[in-house]
């Protein structure tokens, strides 16, 4: 029961809202006629992957919110000026993490490349049937217009 002129504000944990926005996206994408077995079969598949794979999406997604709502990088305006030594040694450095970011890409990150695979398929699959859908329909006029000729 909340208190209209209270001075009490809760917090929502940090990770919260991404896990109920990963569970609002699958229950509109799946349509089930039971939600609250359809979530805790969620949470419970999402458990699993969490223990196999050692990784936790809420905690993911805290990190990615603090570093977007908190990173004050983008207020500077100007960067400071480095040495030559300095700039080589920080270009092999980010290199080196790029390497290692590709290496350990996450599994929702190897989700999203196959879910983009799979469109891109599904879009070719389809501009090709309509081209061959049209080239029938091509085939069939000249048919027409020739047996209308010849008659």
């Amino acid at each position: 029961m909340s208190i209209p002129f209270s001075n009490t504000h809760y917090r929502i944990p940090q990770g919260f809202g991404n896990l109920l926005e990963g569970l609002t996206r699958e229950i509109l994408r799946e349509q089930p006629e039971n939600i609250p077995a359809f979530a805790a079969a969620y949470f419970e598949n999402l458990l699993e992957k969490r223990e196999k794979t050692n990784f936790d999406p809420a905690e993911w997604g805290a990190k990615l919110d603090d570093r977007f709502y908190n990173n004050h990088a983008f207020k500077d305006q100007e960067q400071p000026v480095k040495c030559d030594l300095v700039q080589e040694m920080s270009s092999t450095s980010e290199k080196k993490e790029d390497e290692r970011a590709t290496a350990l890409a996450s599994p929702e990150e190897e989700e999203e490349e196959k879910e983009k695979e799979e469109n891109a398929a599904v879009k070719i699959q389809s501009v090709f049937r309509g081209h061959m859908a049209r080239e029938e329909m091509k085939k069939m006029k000249d048919k027409q217009e020739n047996g209308e000729e010849t008659k």
